[in-house]
Parts: C-alpha cells; structure tokens; sequence
C-alpha cells in the first residue's frame, strides 16, 4: 500500500461517481492547468455518433474542478470550493475521444486574499473542448466559490 497522497485524478475518480461513470482520464493537472480526457464510448453518444452533450459537460466541469482543487487544495480546511454557475457553447461536431483543458481566469493569489479578507471570492475557470484533430467542439465557463467554513 502506498504512504502517499492520492493524485488529483485518483480523489476525483474516488468521490465524484460519474467520472467514474464516463471512464474519464487525467493528464496534466496543475494550479495552472488541468487536461482531462474522455474517450470515444458509444453507450455516451448522442443522435449523431459523437459524445453527448451531457457527456461533454461533465469532461468540462470535471476539468474546472480538477484546477480548482490543484489551486485551491491547501483552502480546503477553511473553504468549501462550490460551482456557482456554468455556461457551455458547442461549437463544432465532437466526433471520437474528446479533451477538455482548464485553465484559472483569476490569479489563485488574489482569490486567496479575498477569502484571508472574510470574504467569498468568486472567480472563473475556463475550459476548452477539442477533438483529436485539435478543432475546438466546445467552450465553457464555470464560476466557482470559495464558502468560507462556518
């Protein structure tokens, strides 16, 4: 048995089912970055033989809350990180496995300070979807909280 903290990947795969669910891998995560993956599985298809577009949200949100706990990890003590909203665009047909990067829309030292202030800072992570060939099938924002414990 191993003595060292479970990666990023491995917390996410343990207590969010439906990563599970979706068969979604971790590449790169960091405070800067986050990369997962989903791949081509046809019970997740939509009408047209790609991955749905539930599928895909969930490779999105999964990715900002990959970067939220890279940057935010050592909050957890004091702060609850919470999705406040979400908004995704489709913009080309996703066709094959898919990828979804993240990466922070506010410096994680600025959403730190606000939260040492007493407040509840709010702040964007934005991801990007692509297809194999590199074409973008979709953009998402989702803003995040960081709830201060009681």
């Amino acid at each position: 048995m191993s003595e060292t903290l479970p990666s990023i990947g491995e917390a996410l795969a343990a207590t969010v089912p439906m990563v599970r669910t979706l068969n979604l891998t971790f590449g790169e995560i960091t405070a800067e970055r986050a990369v997962i993956h989903l791949p081509d599985q046809p019970e997740y298809h939509n009408h047209v033989g790609g991955p749905h577009a539930g599928a895909m949200f969930t490779l999105a949100e999964s990715a900002s809350g990959a970067i939220v706990l890279a940057a935010f990890g050592s909050e957890l003590s004091r702060a609850v990180p919470l999705a406040v909203r979400a908004e995704i665009g489709y913009k080309k047909l996703a066709m094959g496995p898919v990828t979804a990067t993240a990466v922070l829309g506010r410096p994680a030292d600025e959403v730190i300070a606000e939260l040492d202030a007493g407040e509840r800072p709010e702040f964007p992570v934005h991801i990007s979807i692509t297809r194999e060939d590199g074409a973008v099938t979709g953009e998402m924002t989702v803003v995040w909280t960081l709830r201060p414990n009681s």
